[in-house]
């Protein structure tokens, strides 16, 4: 029996994991997608929010401010790039400004520190390509920018290094409550598809209230709401330093403009609340709402420079606050955790430690923890030197795989041997970023297949780019020479 049954593995499952880690637990994370980080952590601004937003006395408040305070501290353990570069909230009207100065005020209640109202002249200072009919804006200097589903895997990688199970394609249908614990079934309800454990925590995101449902709880309910966005090129990174938000309304924080962690420029997300839990197409609506309302930021969008776009779905739930609840002994929810559920993924998941010692867990440190993790873009990163040090002693080092990125074969290889090892083309992207450039893998996609099928013994049709059925190939048109 596991002490801990953690149900999905997106950024508040896994930071949860590895607080947990700490200690002599046996935990496991159950997920039913191909890999980890593949919900709203996959898909989301990437924003470490600095905690004006949320109405004072809210968990998103309390726990927004703590999260954001810890951020830096943990991307550092685990090798995760971090960059404080401060957000700005623009402000074109005086209802802008109005609602601006009681976002000011509002920020100093929660405790985030030097935030304030910004005029013109020093907007444009530090901003020279925003908008000039913007007239004023809340500046947040400790306002961030992280990349989540890195995040993600390399909390739940040292989760694992730390002892932590994952169980991915495990697909959570039914709960039995038993002496002591619970037993967690997967797709199919047999018993070989089954673990037990003494506690539960739902970490599920869209489908945390489902279940919640499995236990009986129907005291909330989430439904998904829609972001689409655009990505730029690198060459497009330095447009701007801030992360640039419109004055929001209560559908969201509206559509930002904001430097990525790599060096791209994100524009978006829509934001349309949805009943289909499934549903990430784009559309033609989206992009011209997302172009129309970046326009109206910084006068001069390079579009042209668009290397891809994408669709996420916000976990909205129906308190309007996030769901830290435990309906009954053993059973703790984490719900609706939607923005800024990033920024207070690491205070999140300290709450639900003292949830579960409220209850009774027993929590004894575990010696051996360690806290750090190398980083995933660690070779990239390094001086010439020492990147020749590491091919002389692994030649793979040497070999470029993924040209716009600069991948080499010694990463992807490691991002498929290391925790949580990568199972298929899109969880080698996220843990290297190869397939990520221009040409989005038109060309080192066949050979990042290869080296999948060799490192996980199946034949080269087996792979898939994101698991289920999206094989990248049905079959081969030539055998081959004949001997």
């Amino acid at each position: 029996m596991y002490d801990i049954a953690i149900i999905g593995a997106g950024v508040i499952g896994g930071m949860t994991a590895r607080t947990l880690a700490k200690y002599n637990l046996k935990i496991c994370i159950l997920e039913k997608e191909n890999d980890v980080a593949m919900g709203a952590t996959k898909a989301n601004s990437a924003i470490v929010h600095a905690g004006f937003d949320a109405k004072e006395g809210s968990l998103k408040a309390k726990l927004n401010v703590a999260g954001s305070k810890m951020m830096p501290e943990v991307c550092k353990e685990l090798g995760v790039k971090y960059r404080n570069n401060g957000s700005l909230v623009l402000g074109f009207d005086e209802e802008d400004r109005n609602t601006l100065l009681e976002l000011v005020e509002r920020g100093i209640k929660n405790g985030v520190e030097g935030v304030r109202l910004i005029e013109q002249e020093e907007l444009h200072t530090l901003e020279p390509n925003v908008s000039e009919h913007a007239t004023c804006a809340l500046l947040a200097p400790t306002g961030a920018i992280c990349c989540p589903y890195e995040l993600t895997i390399a909390a739940i990688g040292n989760a694992m290094d730390n002892g932590a199970e994952l169980k991915c394609n495990f697909k959570v249908t039914q709960i039995q409550e038993t002496e002591g614990g619970y037993k967690i079934y997967s797709e199919g309800n047999t018993e070989e598809g089954c673990i037990t454990a003494r506690f539960i925590i739902n970490c599920a995101g869209l489908y945390t209230d489902q279940i919640a449902a499995l236990v009986g709880d129907t005291s909330f309910q989430v439904h998904p709401r829609r972001g689409e966005y655009i990505l730029l090129d690198k060459e497009c990174g330095n447009l701007v330093s801030h992360t640039l938000f419109r004055t929001p309304s209560k559908m969201g924080k509206g559509i930002l403009v904001s430097p990525t962690v790599d060096g791209n420029l994100l524009l978006g997300p829509t934001s349309v609340d949805m009943v289909d839990k499934e549903n990430k197409n784009t559309t033609e609506e989206g992009f011209a709402d997302i172009i129309s309302k970046a326009r109206e930021n910084i006068g001069n969008v390079p579009l042209g420079k668009t290397i891809t776009s994408f669709c996420g779905l916000r976990a909205v739930g129906s308190t309007g606050d996030f769901i830290l609840t435990s309906p009954q002994k053993g059973f703790i929810n984490a719900a609706g955790v939607e923005s800024p559920g990033l920024s207070a993924s690491p205070a999140i998941a300290l709450y639900i430690v003292e949830m579960l010692q409220a209850q009774g867990l027993t929590l004894e440190e575990n010696p051996d923890y360690n806290p750090l993790r190398a980083p995933m873009h660690g070779f990239r990163e390094a001086s010439i030197e020492e990147k020749n040090r590491i091919i002389r002693e692994n030649p793979a080092y040497g070999k470029i795989i993924c040209r716009c990125e600069t991948v080499t074969e010694g990463e992807i290889l490691d991002a498929i041997r290391n925790n949580p090892k990568a199972p298929d083309l899109d969880g080698v992207k996220r843990r290297t970023r190869a397939q990520m450039g221009r040409c989005q893998g038109g060309f080192c996609g066949p050979y990042i297949t290869e080296l999948l099928a060799n490192e996980w013994n199946i034949p080269y049709e087996a792979v898939t780019k994101c698991g289920g059925t999206s094989f990248i190939n049905i079959g081969k048109t030539k055998e081959g020479a004949k001997e």
